[in-house]
């Protein structure tokens, strides 16, 4: 059995916590640096890919789970949105960066490059060979549309302030109207730079810009040339955006499981494409080597996404069925039967940024709220949730390089955590303390027996093991701790504020600013509506600097101040686990909700 586990020092990054706020979710599951040691595999010596030198592209097939249908070849929208759609469609759409096992923003230099030219002009150069499989060029056109699907309003003017209508479907609201009315610009239609030019200074400025879509197909499907329809964007021409916008979208949903459309819909401008004939309805969706693709070339001529879930990959590894699998919440007992597998498997192990949390409902007849019992009956609680004991008892068994987790914006792995906990966080709940909670309690004016439901959803043992736990403890201080687990919590409860505490996950990669949606004065995501003067400034204050030095500081501030006046308890961050065939080399784990396959064209069998 060859064990890897992601270590503290390559995992040290200096970059926030979270993907783009308006595109990370709650978890209701859960969601490692490290490859082969056979011959054929090279080490890598930092977070983004590893450099494999000429790669001649084999033959055959590497099998990788993949638990949801794939949906959509645009995954951009609000509903299609999904890590599980992004892991197959990575493969198939470049961009100019992508996260690397740490969050760190790893360079694309084969799609281009990008430089800030001062605080708020950014130019980006796309290669001279970046080209749609069917031989389109990427160009200024693709990026164009990606802005107006993040700008136009439902209404057809660039939006003000993000708040209005949108008239695309995209996850990420209208932030780019917001952030570059004028959108980017350039020469020509068919230009391969283009500058961004912001209305003011974003810390996370590096990754506003992501993979885009091709521009061609959408002209082509709505009866127009490209040509066409930037100057449709341009001019604000409500007749073609509106075409645009419906193709863009519903146009590339797949909503005939099992049948892929035309080629020519779904170009491919990334090292795989859809295979011919390559979707098997609710089994599996097979990629193929790009042959048009100009970067380094894909290692492996196939990939297969096979659809098993979590409980049935360890079985399906071991029969050859799959030859990479990172199971969804790992339990002891998932690295009890990995390891049961022997050598014929690789185990890698490590802390993810994904992150465990009990939130409070600060609404109006909460009993955490301040009109009810306030600040006493948080510290009541957070002196009697065992957080050591769910560590130890949960999440050790699975790595055992877990701690309790305290903070919320920077990891334990990270470089900064011991500097901004420091200074934010002096242990006050490190310990179960039942007679300074009994104090706080009766501080609090609560009565004795007051609910407190815990809600999460369910069914998640874990979530389960964890309310059973702190029941145990905090039902001596004077709670009556409910578990409220749902299968409805995140559709219903948790927006609607129907709990007192809120038990969950956010799933991250190398954003920094993404939790001020859910900590700032109103934030998006800010479901138990929490506000706090001071925790809006230092957002603020972070958000529009791009000096490293000035985030860290701005994450002591915030993170003492949410613990002050105890907006939640984090618990720790979520154990990741990936097992692979020992015969395949470069299988890297990532600590990013991107996953195992962030480097899949890097995957090959042992010679």
């Amino acid at each position: 059995m060859k064990i890897r586990r992601l270590s503290a020092a390559i995992a040290a990054v200096a970059s926030g916590a979270l993907l783009f706020s308006a595109c990370s979710s709650p978890l209701g599951g859960d969601e490692g640096e490290g490859g082969s040691e056979d011959g054929g595999s090279v080490e890598a010596e930092g977070p983004c890919k590893a450099d494999l030198g000429d790669v001649t592209t084999a033959e055959g097939d590497i099998k990788v789970a993949n638990e949801q249908e794939l949906f959509a070849y645009n995954g951009l929208t609000s509903d299609t949105y999904s890590t599980y759609n992004s892991a197959i469609l990575d493969r198939m759409q470049g961009s100019f960066f992508y996260f690397g096992t740490d969050g760190t923003i790893c360079h694309d230099d084969a799609w281009g490059s990008y430089e800030a030219l001062s605080d708020t002009e950014v130019q980006y150069t796309l290669s001279d060979e970046a080209t749609w499989s069917d031989g389109t060029p990427v160009t200024y056109a693709d990026y164009l549309l990606d802005w107006a699907t993040q700008a136009i309003t439902a209404d057809i003017a660039v939006s003000d302030d993000a708040t209005e209508e949108p008239l695309f479907n995209h996850v990420s609201g209208l932030t780019m109207g917001d952030y570059v009315p004028a959108g980017p610009e350039a020469d020509a239609a068919d230009a391969k730079q283009f500058t961004y030019n912001y209305e003011r200074v974003n810390a996370d400025w590096e990754i506003l810009v992501g993979p885009a879509l091709p521009a061609h197909v959408v002209a082509e499907q709505i009866g127009v040339t490209t040509e066409e329809l930037v100057d449709a964007i341009h001019n604000l021409d409500a007749d073609v955006l509106e075409d645009a916008a419906e193709f863009w979208n519903e146009g590339w949903l797949l909503d005939k499981p099992g049948e892929l459309p035309d080629p020519a819909l779904t170009p491919s401008s990334g090292p795989y494409m859809f295979a011919e004939g390559g979707w098997s309805a609710g089994q599996s969706v097979t990629l193929t080597a790009n042959p048009d693709y100009w970067g380094p070339a894909p290692a492996s001529e196939t990939l297969t996404f096979r659809q098993i879930a979590s409980d049935g990959q360890i079985q399906a590894l071991q029969n050859g069925d799959l030859d990479v699998i990172q199971p969804n919440g790992p339990t002891v007992d998932t690295i009890d039967q990995i390891e049961a597998l022997g050598d014929s498997v690789t185990l890698q192990t490590g802390q993810t940024l994904i992150w465990e949390h009990l939130d409070f409902n600060f609404r109006e007849g909460s009993i955490f709220s301040d009109d009810e019992g306030g600040l006493a009956a948080r510290e009541a609680f957070a002196l009697c949730v065992p957080r050591q004991k769910i560590v130890d008892d949960l999440i050790k068994p699975v790595d055992s390089t877990a701690v309790v987790m305290n903070a919320r914006e920077v990891f334990p792995f990270q470089d900064t955590y011991e500097e901004v906990t420091s200074a934010s966080y002096d242990g006050r709940y490190d310990e179960v303390d039942i007679e300074a909670a009994q104090a706080k309690f009766a501080e609090s004016g609560l009565e004795e027996g007051t609910e407190v439901r815990i809600g999460y959803l369910d069914p998640n043992p874990r979530r389960t093991d964890t309310v059973s736990a702190i029941k145990a403890s905090c039902d001596e201080v004077g709670f009556e701790i409910v578990d409220s687990g749902s299968g409805t919590f995140f559709d219903e409860e948790l927006g609607n504020g129907d709990y007192e505490v809120a038990l969950f996950a956010w799933a991250g990669s190398g954003q920094i600013t993404s939790g001020e949606n859910i900590y700032s004065t109103p934030g998006g995501q800010n479901y138990g509506e929490y506000s706090n003067e001071t925790v809006d400034e230092a957002w603020e204050t972070l958000s529009t600097s791009t000096d490293p030095a000035v985030h860290t500081e701005q994450q002591k501030i915030i993170e003492k101040e949410l613990w002050d006046t105890l907006f939640g308890i984090p618990l720790y961050a979520h154990p990741g686990v990936v097992a692979s065939s020992s015969s395949v080399n470069n299988v890297r784990q990532t600590a990013t909700q991107g996953g195992v396959t962030w480097n899949a064209e890097q995957w090959q069998r042992a010679e």
